[in-house]
């Protein structure tokens, strides 16, 4: 497969993937496993992984710059939020490495997304706002957020599942999921830098007009996808990504149970 192409269509998953609570680590780990190896170097992890940030930052800027004038208290919970992620993605990074890698758990761990979205369209509208949220909300908002280090379970989703048992309406949930993206993505990027310094990853060979394409693509359908997801929020449709999640995980798991 032509590099360019293989860029682009990790792009293309990254962006949808990372935004719409799907997965994007669950679709990457099968994908990858599918097509024989797709190759996530550290060095693309980097660059798909910067231009879903500025999908982020060119979305929610007037969010992000609030932050630092009068919603400074924001960033005291999205400390408290990020430190559950950074606990257990680091035990699993040194620990259970395999368990990032696995398409089999991906495949079931989709299912377990589906299951969490239903779960989401049942609870009852809430008109709480992120910018009040307890440390506790926030820490239980991060509990959620680390479970979806393993692949296949939805960042976006759980978060946003934590969000609304927290309190928060539909659109905060969103809002407050995505700005604790944020340290989320700097992190695991940082990571694959350390990868790259210490030489546990080796450095990507691609052109560097194929990375930034790569990049350009992933930025462009991450804004789109996040519109959407923002969009479907506040019409409480998220729970219909659950007819995609869990017929998919299904299939996967039956296909590698007839492997």
């Amino acid at each position: 497969m032509p590099d360019l192409i293989r860029v682009l269509i990790l792009a293309v998953v990254q962006g949808i993937a990372e935004f719409l609570p799907i997965s994007s680590s669950g679709h990457l780990v099968i994908l990858d496993d599918l097509l024989g190896g797709l190759g996530e170097s550290a060095t693309l992890v980097i660059i798909l992984h910067a231009g879903t940030l500025g999908s982020i930052l060119v979305v929610y800027w007037r969010r992000i710059l609030k932050l630092l004038t009068s919603d400074r208290r924001v960033i005291g919970l999205l400390v408290v939020g990020t430190l559950p992620a950074v606990v257990i993605g680091l035990t699993i990074k040194r620990g259970f490495p395999w368990l990032t890698e696995s398409p089999i758990l991906a495949s079931a761990m989709l299912i377990i997304t589906g299951v969490l979205l239903i779960l989401l369209g049942k609870l009852k509208p809430s008109e709480g706002e992120y910018t009040g949220m307890s440390w506790l909300g926030a820490f239980v908002v991060g509990c959620f957020q680390a479970v979806a280090i393993l692949p296949g379970i939805s960042r976006s989703g759980s978060t946003i599942v934590g969000g609304r048992l927290m309190g928060l309406s539909n659109e905060d949930s969103v809002t407050f999921s995505f700005l604790l993206a944020i340290p989320a993505i700097l992190g695991a990027t940082t990571l694959a830098i350390k990868d790259l310094l210490d030489g546990t990853e080796a450095a990507s060979d691609l052109p560097i007009t194929t990375l930034l394409i790569g990049a350009a693509c992933a930025f462009v359908v991450g804004i789109f996808a996040l519109k959407w997801l923002i969009r479907w929020s506040r019409e409480a449709r998220l729970h219909w990504f659950s007819y995609w999640c869990i017929p998919f995980g299904i299939a996967m798991l039956l296909f590698y149970a007839s492997k």
